[in-house]
């Protein structure tokens, strides 16, 4: 990122509120994580509003991150219709169907055990790499995969967010 307002950052800026608050719900579902990102705008260069997210995640109660993780689809099930999710998941895309049904018995099992999907910034990693995490974090508590998730969920909103203020530049 440059140190200096972008042309996309600039019109992030300068979107009437309501606007803006679409375009961070697609970022984040939390609607603290987007109150606080709006609070501080404007933003003078994109590692501002990168920090900003990084707070606005580390400061999210238990409830806002169940807020946050209701948007976001199960890793191997993307939300049809959705390119974010898609292209976030790309590494599940070409996975045998052998990791695919693995993967969907593992998210499950998951759920199940901590009440939400498995989050994970699938950005980037193969389907058997989210695999082995999902497998490595299952057997977590409570606490220690609360904070995987929240950093899991500051990687995922710096991509995002990454991509809401470039796009098009």
């Amino acid at each position: 990122m440059t140190s200096s307002t972008t042309p996309g950052l600039a019109r992030f800026n300068t979107l009437a509120d309501d606007e803006a608050t679409t375009a961070l719900h697609e970022v984040c579902a939390s609607a603290a994580w987007a109150r606080a990102i709006l609070s501080r705008r404007p933003y003078t260069t994109a590692e501002a509003l990168l920090s900003a997210s990084d707070a606005a995640t580390a400061a999210l109660t238990t409830q806002d991150l169940a807020d946050a993780m209701a948007g976001h689809p199960p890793i191997g099930r993307p939300k049809p219709g959705d390119p974010t999710s898609s292209r976030e998941q790309r590494g599940m895309a070409g996975a045998t169907e052998e990791l695919k049904a693995e993967m969907l018995e593992l998210n499950l099992a998951y759920q199940e055990r901590f009440g939400h999907v498995f989050l994970i910034c699938a950005t980037g990693a193969t389907g058997e790499q989210m695999r082995d995490a999902v497998k490595s974090r299952i057997g977590n508590s409570p606490e220690q995969e609360r904070g995987n998730v929240r950093t899991e969920l500051g990687k995922i909103n710096r991509i995002r967010l990454t991509r809401l203020v470039t796009e098009g530049e």
